[in-house]
């Protein structure tokens, strides 16, 4: 299980996830994973939560719809969580994406919803909840804080709250 959080402010985009892998409820089996990454050349950043296995085929899966549509988020978004829905094979996967470019923030899951925050936040995993709200509180009231900056505070304190989430904390951002 996992915490990932992404947020748009002020000019910026960024993201941020935490480092834990657990098997069951019982076991951590990793604190260092990278569940943020770039792809599309650099022009795309997500992050997952979910079957690992899962989040790289659909990582994949992504990555092959933005090529098809000319690097367009939104129609590729759009057109993956389409196949996610029919695809025998995709609708066993249980992941979840975040993605982002310098414009657009979107949530996209199997159950096929592509969805662009009200509040330029999005946080998915065990302790989305909890680093969802931080991040909205901090967006709204922190005005000298960076949209890195809030990210990477926003899953500090779910980790503190959510005992799947840990402090091992990777973030990454575009300039929008």
């Amino acid at each position: 299980m996992t915490t990932i959080v992404a947020v748009k402010h002020q000019g910026q985009i960024a993201i941020a996830g935490d480092g834990q892998v657990t098997m069951g409820e019982k076991y951590i089996m990793k604190g260092t994973a990278h569940k943020v990454r770039r792809i599309f050349d650099n022009h795309v950043i997500i992050g997952f939560a979910g079957g690992v296995a899962d989040a790289f085929t659909l990582s994949d899966w992504f990555e092959k719809k933005l090529r098809t549509y000319n690097g367009d988020l939104r129609r590729s978004a759009v057109e993956l969580a389409q196949d996610w829905r029919k695809d025998a094979t995709l609708q066993k996967l249980e992941a979840m994406l975040i993605a982002f470019d310098r414009e657009h923030l979107l949530l996209i899951s199997g159950n096929g919803e592509v969805i662009e925050p009200d509040e330029d936040v999005i946080a998915i995993g065990s302790g989305g909840n909890f680093a969802q709200a931080a991040a909205i509180a901090m967006t709204r009231h922190a005005e000298k804080m960076s949209a890195k900056e809030i990210a990477h505070e926003a899953i500090d304190i779910a980790a503190s709250i959510d005992i799947f989430t840990n402090h091992q904390i990777i973030t990454d951002q575009f300039e929008a």
